[in-house]
């Protein structure tokens, strides 16, 4: 997939590679680099997880915490960049059910997180989680959450250029950028 896409999705189960596939493209989109993380920070293991992540990235990259607009900061800070990596859609979507959220407007954000990839002349690399390969929750938000997660995937991924989904650590581009 070289030249790298405009605009990546990268989507997997948990522990599949998402993000360190993610980091590898970006690598090859320039040396301006911005991490948008969506993580919130509600207990001593996932301050670990983060602490584990930021690890993983070296020193050229600036880090933006934006659990609710990653959009707002694609907009603002596009022109700075090379590449901006935003980490992950799964937990911004869990961001917006906790601001209690309907889900047509989760999907409005959604749609208009879609619009400004489609619009920005940067590389924009995004990675999610996929949620709906297991068995049936057994309570309706974590039902709300899954489908949310599908409905907001397919939207990304029709926006994206191009879509990777890693398996045990493996890239299998499902989707290549025709330019």
């Amino acid at each position: 997939m070289h030249p790298e896409p405009k605009t990546l999705l990268v989507t997997g189960p948990c522990r599949s590679g998402k993000s360190s596939c993610a980091l590898e493209h970006a690598e090859h989109c320039g040396t301006r680099r911005l991490f948008i993380a969506t993580a919130q920070i509600f207990d001593q293991e996932m301050e670990a997880r983060v602490k584990r992540h930021r690890a993983e990235r070296d020193p050229s990259w600036t880090t933006i915490e934006e659990p609710l607009d990653p959009a707002a900061v694609i907009q603002e800070h596009q022109a700075t960049y090379d590449v901006i990596l935003l980490d992950c859609i799964t937990l911004w979507l869990t961001n917006l059910l906790g601001q209690d959220m309907s889900d047509a407007n989760i999907l409005e954000r959604v749609d208009e997180l879609c619009t400004v990839l489609q619009q920005t002349p940067i590389h924009i690399i995004m990675v999610t989680n996929e949620t709906g390969w297991s068995i049936v929750p057994e309570n309706p938000l974590a039902r709300r959450f899954r489908d949310l997660a599908g409905f907001a995937n397919q939207r990304l991924a029709r926006a994206a250029e191009a879509v990777i989904l890693t398996v045990a650590g493996l890239p299998l581009v499902i989707k290549e950028s025709r330019s």
